[in-house]
């Protein structure tokens, strides 16, 4: 089996000011062409500490990918230590300078000095081209292991893996591989983890040998499916097969497959069905809304959206009863299904969807507890709404809601 370690460097990243989404994305990839992630470190700017990782790799790994520290400036560290690690010297690549030189250039920009360093490469090494900055990528052997530096920039690392990085550890390493492993991951929502589990049953039965892991969030559980098998057609196989009884017992949960959004499907029914949408927000103060038009294209289907946070919004703008307001309250069945007709009816739509509830963590009575949300669909003739309890934490509540009415909406438009 073909081992990979992967190293993040940047003292940002150890003192939390950004996520660190390449290791995850790296790991992704790797798994994807048959290369097994043993071991994911973050370390600082600190020369001690790559040299540590360095030994470790020289000793236990076939593969170690590096992101971070490949910049201009005196704390990226990761090509000098790569020339003293492995007794080498930087030399000057003039074919890198010219790139680096024209990237300036087309931008009318003078090149600063300093980024001459970034021609710089050790002279045992090989140009990995970045299609998307200044700073190269770098490739080196020793003793049949192989070392990758790439930028801590995601969309240039993420180039350069697609690009350049996989195909050159196919060629390495896979060329004569005794095994394949493949993965697909269904997404589910409206049901929690534990219940999960448990509608699917016994998983030994359902796996015979290959893995499943459940990975949740708040919007919903990921199912990802791990077999590992002799060839590829056998791989396909027990994918097939493991896919298919998990719909035969939680179908009604899954919504979509690998890297599939809820509001693209919801937004293709639309399309396909020849329906207009707009959308009434009170506790989720926009989120459908934005979610949906984060798709583009989605003019097509989606007439507006109203915030109508406060009763007043919800009597003028919408046309919400205010005597409704008033019985039953902003946080209501009634309500969250005026609301949607209301704003079916301003933004002259087929579809209205509206979503009430208190977010926390203020506002709660005795009757109405932190988390209480509705969410009301109206469609031709048909309104109706669907009471939810989800939590006690603001961010996650309105996360929480928008998903399940985007889940709703596309249900209700596969009835259609």
């Amino acid at each position: 089996m073909v081992t990979a370690k992967v190293i993040s460097i940047g003292d940002e990243i150890l003192i939390g000011q950004i996520v660190n989404t390449n290791a995850s994305y790296i790991n992704d990839k790797l798994f994807s062409i048959g290369v097994q992630v043993k071991k994911v470190v973050t370390i600082g700017d600190n020369r001690e500490d790559l040299i540590h990782e360095l030994h470790d790799s020289m000793q236990n790994y076939d593969i170690t990918l590096i992101t971070g520290g490949l910049g201009p400036t005196h704390d990226d560290i990761t090509k000098p230590i790569l020339v003293e690690f492995f007794n080498d010297e930087l030399v000057l690549d003039e074919e890198v300078l010219k790139k680096v030189r024209s990237i300036f250039e087309s931008r009318n920009v003078l090149m600063p000095e300093t980024n001459v360093g970034q021609a710089m490469k050790p002279s045992r090494s090989k140009v990995i081209w970045n299609d998307n900055g200044t700073a190269p990528g770098i490739y080196m052997e020793e003793e049949g292991r192989v070392f990758i530096a790439m930028p801590g920039v995601p969309f240039e690392m993420k180039a350069m893996m697609e690009n350049s990085v996989l195909s050159l550890l196919k060629a390495k390493f896979l060329q004569n591989q005794e095994y394949v492993l493949k993965n697909k991951t269904l997404l589910t929502t409206g049901i929690g983890e534990s219940f999960l589990f448990e509608s699917i049953g016994n998983l030994d039965e359902l796996l015979k040998g290959q893995k499943m892991a459940f990975l949740p969030s708040p919007y919903g559980v990921r199912l990802r499916i791990d077999v590992k098998t002799p060839s590829t057609e056998e791989a396909d196989s027990e994918i097939s097969r493991i896919e298919k009884e998990l719909y035969s017992k939680v179908g009604e949960y899954i919504y979509g497959e690998n890297d599939d959004l809820l509001e693209k499907t919801v937004g293709d029914l639309l399309r396909n069905k020849g329906l207009t949408l707009a959308t009434a927000e009170s506790c989720t103060g926009g989120f459908i809304s934005q979610r949906i038009t984060d798709i583009s294209g989605s003019s097509e289907y989606f007439k507006g959206g109203v915030i109508s946070y406060s009763n007043e919004a919800k009597e003028n703008l919408i046309n919400v009863n205010k005597d409704t307001l008033m019985k039953y309250g902003a946080v209501s069945s009634e309500t969250a299904v005026e609301m949607a007709v209301g704003v079916r009816k301003l933004m002259k739509a087929e579809v209205g969807i509206s979503a009430t509830g208190i977010a926390g963590p203020t506002g709660a009575t005795e009757t109405k507890p932190v988390g209480l949300t509705y969410i009301a669909i109206s469609i031709g003739d048909k309104v109706y709404s669907k009471e939810l309890f989800l939590g006690d934490n603001r961010h996650r509540n309105r996360i929480r809601a928008a998903q399940a009415a985007l889940n709703m909406l596309r249900k209700e438009l596969l009835l259609v």
